[in-house]
């Protein structure tokens, strides 16, 4: 098993990925909301930014992203990233996302 992560940026696609991946047999995951860590050091006050350079970056990080979660099957995984990658574009491409799976070495509460 293994725990597919995708950061998505485009969250105007997230209605669109959730149909998609419903229909290729990816019916349960979790999904959280984010923001990039930009904005968090935007709004230290004892960090020396420049204010150019702390407005800047207050306008570029502006927008959230969502965290989604799935724990699937190694058959499933292949499927699920090529999906995504349909929905959303080429994840090479800026403010797209970010998708990685790390190996499951133990699992609970999946009503198997």
């Amino acid at each position: 098993m293994q725990l597919l992560v995708l950061i998505l940026k485009k969250v105007e696609l997230m209605e669109e990925l959730i149909k998609k991946l419903a229909e290729c047999g990816v019916t349960g995951g979790t999904i959280l909301d984010g923001s990039g860590m930009a904005k968090a050091l935007v709004n230290m006050e004892d960090l020396p930014i420049f204010g150019v350079l702390r407005q800047l970056l207050s306008d570029e990080e502006k927008e959230v992203c969502k965290v989604m979660m799935f724990v699937l099957k190694d058959e499933q995984v292949m499927v699920t990233r090529e999906t995504i990658k349909k929905v959303i574009g080429d994840l090479k491409e800026p403010n797209t996302g970010i998708m990685f799976a790390i190996p499951i070495t133990y699992v609970e509460g999946l009503g198997e």
